[in-house]
């Protein structure tokens, strides 16, 4: 099943966990079993159950045919460390949602549910995961851990963001950004959610993105946009006033009169910011609110395969 009528089919379900999963369920049952070798964690041997052990690996099915208890021991335990870092500012909350629309369509919905598909990737492996939030303070942190309490309090942080809209909220990506990366001591993988919409001068945003990369870390930057009009500029030509979210800032203009310059320099800086993140190494993807989230997935399991 295509994960375009996946989405479709869990768009009338609320609870994150539960999308996260039908997303992931269906991506993999779309995909033949080849390119996920290393990624199912598929056991080679039984071992016998150990008294005060998890029962987590327990194989029930074969205690029902020997009346014994077995564990899998699994051919790839990974350790993978991964820290999701989420932008909250004001902007992050385009476009404000009508009534009928699904919370994934906004940035900061989006980029929920694809921390959480993330999330529930790393969960099959049993690796562990961290999160932070910003936008002018620094809002969440947790450290990277694996167990199922440490995944459903995060998985309530990421719910709490779609449930607390922010309130001109501007971003200080550079000073959290440097913070972050004095927490992280282990090496780990750092995924980032972020429209990239800030007014600091771009040089000291990528130091501060460089700063992540110390002690060998792997940085995944998703810049999410709406990409019909923060993008294409896509407005009828009808006057229009524009509000900057972050600061209150207002502006009357014809859509068409601007348009032609706007896309201009957004592809412009698009080409800086992916020119600056392949010079420091940085895997940069851009996404759409628009889209499914195939794209985050195929990114996070080819880092995955090259983190060694």
């Amino acid at each position: 099943m295509k994960i375009e009528s996946q989405i479709e089919r869990i768009s009338s379900f609320q609870h994150l966990e539960l999308l996260a999963n039908q997303v992931v369920e269906g991506f993999i049952s779309g995909m033949h079993k080849s390119p996920f070798h290393g990624f199912s964690a598929e056991f080679a041997e039984h071992k016998v159950y150990n008294m005060g052990e998890s029962t987590r690996h327990i194989d029930w099915k074969l205690f029902a045919r020997t009346d014994r208890l077995y564990t899998k021991r699994f051919e790839e335990e990974t350790n993978l460390r991964c820290h999701i870092i989420i932008d909250n500012s004001s902007s992050m909350h385009y476009p404000k949602l009508k009534e009928a629309q699904n919370f994934f369509e906004s940035k900061i919905g989006f980029s929920v549910l694809a921390s959480a598909v993330v999330m529930n990737l790393l969960k099959k492996q049993r690796d562990a995961i961290g999160l932070s939030v910003f936008s002018d303070s620094y809002e969440y942190y947790a450290p990277e851990k694996g167990s199922d309490r440490h995944h459903r309090m995060v998985l309530n942080a990421l719910e709490n963001l779609l449930e607390k809209p922010t309130a001109r909220k501007r971003t200080d990506t550079i000073a959290f950004l440097h913070q972050i990366a004095e927490k992280m001591h282990r090496r780990s993988m750092i995924i980032l959610f972020t429209d990239m919409f800030q007014s600091e001068n771009e040089a000291d945003l990528f130091n501060a993105l460089q700063h992540l990369k110390r002690n060998k870390h792997k940085v995944v930057l998703f810049h999410v946009v709406d990409h019909k009009t923060e993008l294409n500029f896509d407005f009828d030509n009808a006057p229009r006033k524009f509000i900057d979210v972050e600061t209150g800032e207002e502006i009357s203009v014809f859509a068409d009169n601007v348009k032609l310059e706007y896309e201009k320099q957004t592809q412009l800086y698009f080409k800086r910011l992916a020119l600056s993140c392949a010079q420091n190494r940085i895997k940069y993807v851009p996404v759409s609110v628009g889209e499914n989230f195939e794209k985050i997935i195929l990114t996070y399991l080819a880092e995955k395969q090259n983190f060694g």
